[in-house]
């Protein structure tokens, strides 16, 4: 069956309004694509490929509202230390019915992707039993890629004999696709500097991507994101390396700013920041000026760095709002992070589209391209400043040729344009 999407405005394709798609697949982007068994008119409308959330916590869904776990603080160390209470005792069913809870909200938004960060510090694995058989599951209609992320440490946390070093591997051999750490909450800068050698090391071992909760802190002088780095370049693994959040980063003086992006370059290393979870997590400590919170996204776009938006947290110990629109979150992080210039807004959408596919590795099965899956989004503006002005909502999500699910127009009963007087000629 073919099927043409017409009156389409196509991300990045200026000359091309016709979507043609056979079996699943993008078969020519253009105009006047011929003759077609189903034909949807989609009245000028902006076609995007589908969200990607790069950085998201599926256990951890809705955690903040139950009435045992209260995060007084606000802190994301108050947090972890509520978490490592709270998870005990979760059966897997349970954290199955909390990721589809979760999947089910971030899918409503157009997002098709998602690169679940897992707590593996737990010597059943039952988050990372639960969110692989998610993965397996849904696999036809969204993409997971499970991170085994040890949240109490890979060295400072130990239960039964396991310490989170040796979860991490037996969650990497039960097929997690990547090797998660979280130095800065180690005990020491010492024990930090080792958990990150044995990221790298286990990456190696299992041939596995990295992602690093890294330098989550407002500590100026943090600075195991120039150790990751460096271990990745070692093994020639910098390009299926991320740091997230790298916080600490935006307060770090400019002269070794720049000495590191320089850096980032040559390795070509990929950041995630989290704008919401992080502008409300950061600078507790601060009185005024108190910092934003959130790594050197503008200085990483300008020079050509890999970075993408994560929603991180929905409702959890961390973060008491979201619901994985990621319009909110890209929404949040270009006022944020001051991207509004002229060149900007053609490229914005790169940041939960693109350039999440590239830190996940699947470009080659991602994009608006003729014979890649057609997977893309629907949102309602014309264009993509209008699309980032207005704030727009996703009308449908199309999975394989398929629609995941499709919107209705919002209706008035009075049209907003007649409370508005006409000028005087």
């Amino acid at each position: 069956m073919i099927k043409k999407f017409v009156n389409a405005n196509i991300y990045k394709q200026e000359d091309a309004h016709e979507i043609l798609i056979k079996d699943g697949q993008f078969t020519a982007f253009g105009t006047d694509l011929g003759e077609a068994d189903e034909v949807v008119d989609l009245e000028g409308r902006l076609v995007l490929p589908p969200y990607v959330d790069s950085h998201l916590h599926l256990d951890y869904y809705m955690t903040g509202r139950t009435d045992q776990a209260k995060n007084e603080t606000g802190t994301l160390f108050e947090a972890i230390d509520i978490w490592n209470d709270f998870k005990k005792g979760t059966t897997k069913e349970e954290m199955k019915q909390r990721m589809y809870a979760a999947i089910q909200d971030v899918v409503s938004y157009g997002t098709q992707y998602i690169r679940a960060q897992t707590d593996c510090t737990d010597p059943n694995l039952t988050g990372i039993k639960a969110a692989l058989e998610i993965r397996d599951e849904l696999k036809d209609k969204i993409t997971i890629q499970v991170v085994a992320f040890p949240q109490n440490g890979m060295f400072s946390y130990e239960e039964n004999g396991k310490t989170g070093r040796d979860l991490v591997e037996e969650a990497l051999k039960l097929g997690a696709d990547c090797v998660g750490g979280i130095p800065h909450n180690e005990w020491s800068r010492e024990i930090g500097e080792e958990s990150v050698k044995e990221i790298v090391r286990l990456a190696v071992k299992y041939d596995k991507l990295i992602d690093v909760h890294c330098d989550e802190t407002d500590d100026v002088q943090a600075r195991f994101v120039e150790s990751l780095n460096a271990e990745a370049m070692k093994v020639g693994r910098g390009d299926l390396t991320t740091a997230s959040h790298t916080c600490s980063f935006s307060s770090a003086d400019n002269s070794y700013a720049f000495r590191m992006i320089g850096l980032f370059r040559h390795s070509g290393m990929n950041f995630v920041a989290c704008p919401t979870e992080n502008l409300f997590l950061q600078a507790r400590q601060d009185s005024y000026p108190k910092r934003r919170g959130l790594t050197r996204v503008k200085e990483f776009v300008d020079n050509g760095i890999n970075v993408a938006f994560g929603q991180d947290s929905i409702v959890d110990l961390w973060y008491p709002a979201g619901n994985g629109n990621l319009m909110n979150i890209l929404d949040n992080g270009i006022h944020a992070e001051h991207l509004m210039r002229e060149e900007d807004f053609p490229r914005n959408f790169d940041l939960i589209t693109y350039n999440g596919a590239k830190l996940m590795k699947i470009e080659d099965d991602y994009g608006l391209e003729v014979g890649k899956p057609a997977n893309f989004i629907v949102v309602d503006a014309p264009d993509v400043f209008e699309a980032q002005r207005n704030r727009v909502q996703c009308l449908a999500s199309i999975r394989n040729g398929e629609y995941l699910f499709k919107k209705a127009l919002p209706s008035y009963e009075v049209e907003p344009t007649k409370f508005i007087k006409k000028a005087k000629p």
